[in-house]
């Protein structure tokens, strides 16, 4: 094992207690690590209302040569050497100064540099905070702040102004869409502050609530906590949560549509909403144009389900406002698209041949909204009817399959384009199988 040499130890025990310790203080002094870029060690805040706090600086040995120098604002270059330091053992110290200021300290040619921030200068005071008059809190809350917490800075060594944050802490209730549930729910949020001027700039708040502010984080770590709460707000602002849920279809016989909502008419689609507490107003908007210049048709429930049987573009959006109508909340818009109409009719198919290979007469069709259809043999009996479009023959009449041959249908429809459809033509049934029994149509 290579041996340290006690030089070695020397070295790393300086570097570990490169500091600054302080004295005279009825606190702690706060040390909080600075960017790197600030060229900076430590910055310490220190609460020196007696005027009376020492500084010192242990260097490694008592024989150490060590240079204490005085910045301000403009950077440490700037820097002048420090009288009056004394010193005891291995032991430089000084009496800290009130303003806040840099320091470097060179110890053997090695230098250190650290910011002093004295708290009595920017001491917190805390008095009310009472939301402002004459606004309507749609998109923020503010709040007049009475008191002292101005900005805190400090100066790296370049000369550039840093803000210290004081984390000061605002706590308000508001509301919030929770997915799982389904429903706004209640919670608790909080801001943190870096420092406050006349006016504090909140979010706007969904239910009733008091804001709290509490701190600064200083005064905290020095177990004197300030705190201030201001009067009950009742909510202006309004929010909403919107979802649109189309009933889907698997028609084998249904042509399709490429569309994110709507395609083949007949077309269900159930509209939800769910409301904060001050959305007093609120209402489904219909319209064929998109900037909804003209609303076609309206409707108050918070859940819809609607009907979109004409062809072309319906814009669907959701609409709440507060009771007095100065906050207003619009959704997205909703584009459902209902597709032109068509109709077409196979004229053969093979009932009781293989089972699922055209064994069913159906129509091909999209966007019919009404439908009968009339199926008939040679004799002009009726073998079937239905009105869906969805539905088809099975070649058979009374429960037993037809011989084969042809046969007639007779469809009248309409489409959601108000397409009218009168079709007549032949089926023709080839290689109908009746399981050993003739099944005679004449009856």
């Amino acid at each position: 094992m290579r041996r340290i040499t006690p030089i070695l130890l020397i070295l790393v025990a300086m570097t570990a207690r490169a500091g600054l310790t302080f004295s005279g203080l009825s606190g702690d002094p706060i040390v909080i690590t600075p960017d790197n870029s600030s060229g900076l060690e430590n910055i310490y805040v220190i609460d020196n209302s007696a005027s009376n706090a020492i500084i010192s600086y242990t260097a490694s040995s008592p024989s150490a040569k060590v240079v204490w120098e005085k910045w301000g604002a403009q950077g440490g270059a700037y820097a002048t050497e420090v009288s009056g330091v004394q010193h005891n053992a291995n032991v430089w110290s000084l009496k800290a100064p009130d303003t806040d200021s840099g320091f470097t300290v060179t110890e053997n040619g090695r230098t250190h540099m650290f910011w002093v921030t004295n708290y009595a200068n920017h001491r917190l005071d805390l008095r009310s905070i009472t939301p402002e008059t004459g606004t309507d809190f749609c998109s923020s809350t503010p709040l007049i702040f009475h008191g002292n917490a101005a900005p805190i800075r400090y100066y790296t060594i370049n000369g550039r102004a840093v803000e210290l944050s004081r984390e000061l802490n605002l706590r308000y209730l508001t509301q919030e869409y929770d997915e799982t549930l389904g429903t706004f729910v209640t919670v608790e949020k909080e801001q943190i502050l870096s420092s406050v001027s006349s006016t504090i700039h909140a979010p706007a708040v969904l239910c009733n609530t008091t804001f709290t502010l509490t701190g600064d984080r200083f005064l905290s770590q020095w177990g004197h906590t300030q705190e201030i709460e201001s009067q009950t707000i009742t909510p202006a602002a309004v929010e909403c949560h919107t979802s649109a849920l189309q009933a889907e279809r698997d028609n084998d016989n249904e042509q399709k549509e490429e569309a994110p909502l709507g395609g083949s008419a007949p077309i269900d689609i159930t509209f939800t909403a769910t409301v904060t507490d001050a959305a007093i107003f609120h209402q489904w908007e219909f319209a064929r144009d998109p900037d909804f210049g003209i609303t076609d048709i309206t409707y108050s429930d918070l859940e819809l389900t609607y009907t979109f049987q004409d062809a072309g573009t319906t814009y669907v959006r959701f609409v709440a406002a507060n009771a007095d109508g100065s906050c207003e909340w619009v959704s997205d818009t909703y584009e459902v698209f209902v597709g032109q109409s068509a109709l077409l009719c196979p004229n053969a198919f093979s009932p009781g041949g293989s089972p699922g290979v055209n064994d069913l007469w159906k129509v091909s069709y999209k966007s019919i909204t009404s439908f009968s259809c009339s199926i008939f043999n040679r004799w002009g009996v009726k073998i079937t009817s239905f009105t869906d479009p969805s539905q088809g023959w099975d070649g058979k009449f009374k429960g037993k399959l037809v011989p084969s041959g042809v046969y007639y249908y007779v469809i009248k429809a309409t489409g959601s384009d108000g397409k009218q459809y009168n079709l007549s033509g032949d089926i023709n049934i080839i290689n109908s199988k009746s399981n050993g029994t003739t099944s005679s149509t004449e009856e």
